[in-house]
């Protein structure tokens, strides 16, 4: 049994010697040997040529061990394997058996799709595979890639290449400790920390791809974006350079660097031409000023403009919180640049111990001082304030209202037109002293502490003082009387809280603006018809007239 395994063995042995190609000495000026100097080796001189499986290298000089199957070429050494690939260099040992090349000195090899300059490289001839360890420079039509290590793979065209890997070309640069390089399409896949720059923009992932023709960028993990004056980060991230266009998916944070605005939520767009950001899934903004932060949160949040004159619009359950005035409405515009915040569609602000209510409310902020500046209530303007010890609400209501801000507190009001007053009096000791209601077309007063102070009735005054037992319970509450406390953001977290009923209460309100614009256009409809309905009908009495007169004639 043991004789027979032996055999098999040794005819196994045989059979893989058999299928083994030799490699074959095509020519060569001079051949000897000289077994002292260069034992169980051929030595070949001038013009040498060998082949091996559809390879053929050339040197000046080499030294073939043919039981072995190898060969060690010195000087300008060139090996071609069919019509695409070439290399030089100045040395180079070939393995028949494994087919490996290695070669040194100044190698430069080429296929038709790119160029490979290095010192050392091993070359897998049975695998198609090229590896080095030692720097090398790859370039191809595209792009030029440098790294420390890597490897070729000839079929599929793939540089997998390691440590200190670059790409660069006219428009941009690809650094990484890990990526893999398509030459035959241009694709580029990173793993690791990888950053792609470019005149402008730098882009950084710690996972994901490139297209370096098309210009597109994939990212999957850790994913930012440095623009001029805008940071934008993400867990994933498209961004398509010839578009100037970036979506953004998961923890995205976008920093705006010059007007101190971070923006945060779960999918974003960039539109880089047009300067504008939007974001949703449960957004909010930081605005972080020196002296205050404001929180802003709504179903949409977008910012638009140029670097200075940027537009910070919010949309649907919007609310913000700022230690000195918290707000809530349907949509909202602030403009950083000019400190002006506009409010519409159900807004409300608190402002210490004030209530405001009104069609759409506009405040402005000094933008030096980054101090509330003045108030604007446009339409059914309404502030309430709950009296301080009792049940009641002090109110006052007109048309239009105009406020002064002094130390970030609503200090001087004026109401112009159908103005209506409900003021709780209290004495020095909060004595509870009697209740004034007046009426009167436009009025100013001013706060303190909260606390209608110095009313002045401007306007056909009429109204009086009551005292709390013989003030009618039906006459405490103005008409439009609304108190939404309950709705008041108390800390930053509370922008989140959506607020019972809100839906419906916009959607009944966005039903009555559409009534309001159809039964608009019917009344100006209806006005055109009648005046040309007239003017029709005085034309026509002009004609009777006219044709009566020739009749006469």
């Amino acid at each position: 049994m043991k004789q027979f395994l032996f055999t098999l063995i040794l005819l196994f042995s045989f059979l893989s010697q058999a299928q083994q190609k030799k490699i074959e000495i095509i020519h060569a000026d001079h051949t000897f040997t000289d077994e002292e100097k260069y034992p169980g080796a051929i030595v070949v001189l001038g013009n040498v040529m060998v082949e091996h499986t559809g390879a053929t290298l050339q040197c000046k000089q080499a030294l073939i061990y043919q039981k072995a199957n190898l060969i060690k070429a010195f000087g300008d050494v060139l090996i071609n394997q069919g019509d695409t690939l070439t290399q030089t260099s100045k040395y180079v040992d070939y393995n028949g058996n494994t087919k490996v090349a290695k070669s040194w000195g100044n190698v430069i090899l080429k296929d038709p799709k790119m160029t490979l300059t290095t010192d050392t490289l091993r070359f897998d001839r049975a695998q198609q595979l090229l590896y080095y360890d030692d720097k090398a420079t790859i370039t191809d039509f595209d792009n030029t890639l440098k790294s420390q290590v890597g490897k070729y793979y000839l079929k599929e065209s793939k540089f997998e290449a390691l440590s200190s890997v670059i790409i660069t070309n006219p428009d941009h640069t690809v650094t990484s400790d890990h990526l893999e390089y398509f030459t035959n399409t241009g694709y580029t896949y990173l793993f690791g920390p990888s950053t792609i720059k470019d005149s402008i923009n730098t882009l950084y992932c710690e996972n994901g791809f490139h297209d370096s023709r098309k210009k597109i960028s994939i990212f999957t993990k850790r994913s930012k974006i440095n623009y001029k004056d805008r940071v934008v980060e993400a867990d994933s991230m498209y961004y398509d350079k010839t578009k100037q266009y970036a979506a953004a998916h998961s923890n995205i944070v976008v920093t705006d660097t010059l007007n101190k605005i971070i923006i945060k939520g779960q999918f974003s767009e960039y539109f880089e031409a047009k300067d504008s950001v939007y974001i949703v899934g449960k957004p909010y903004a930081l605005n972080y000023q020196d002296k205050d932060s404001t929180f802003i949160h709504g179903d949409t949040l977008m910012i638009t403009g140029k670097p200075k004159e940027r537009i910070l619009r919010a949309y649907h359950r919007v609310k913000f919180f700022n230690k000195d005035m918290q707000g809530k409405c349907d949509s909202l515009y602030t403009n950083e640049s000019k400190g002006i915040t506009k409010m519409f569609r159900r807004p409300v602000l608190w402002n210490a111990q004030n209530q405001i209510l009104g069609d759409s409310i506009y405040f402005t902020s000094n933008v030096e001082t980054e101090e509330l500046d003045s108030l604007k209530v446009y339409h059914n303007a309404f502030v309430i304030s709950k009296d301080s010890l009792g049940d009641g609400y002090s109110q006052i209501k007109g048309k239009l209202l105009f406020g002064k801000f002094v130390r970030d507190t609503l200090d001087n009001v004026l109401v112009l037109g159908n103005g209506q007053m409900i003021n709780y009096n209290r004495d020095e000791n909060n004595e509870l002293i009697g209740i004034t209601k007046v009426i009167c077309s436009d009025l100013s007063f001013k706060l303190s502490n909260g606390k209608l102070n110095e009313v002045k009735f401007i306007t056909m005054p009429d109204g009086k003082t009551y005292p709390e037992s013989q003030f009618p319970e039906e006459d405490r509450k103005l008409p439009g009387f609304e108190w939404r406390i309950t709705e008041r953001p108390m800390k930053w977290e509370d922008i989140f809280i959506k607020d019972e009923g809100d839906d419906e209460k916009i959607k009944a309100l966005i039903e009555a603006e559409k009534q309001f614009k159809i039964d608009e256009a019917n009344r100006i409809k209806e006005e055109a018809e009648k005046a040309a309905a007239f003017e029709k009908k005085k034309l026509d009495s002009e004609k009777k007239n006219v044709e009566e007169k020739l009749k006469i004639k």
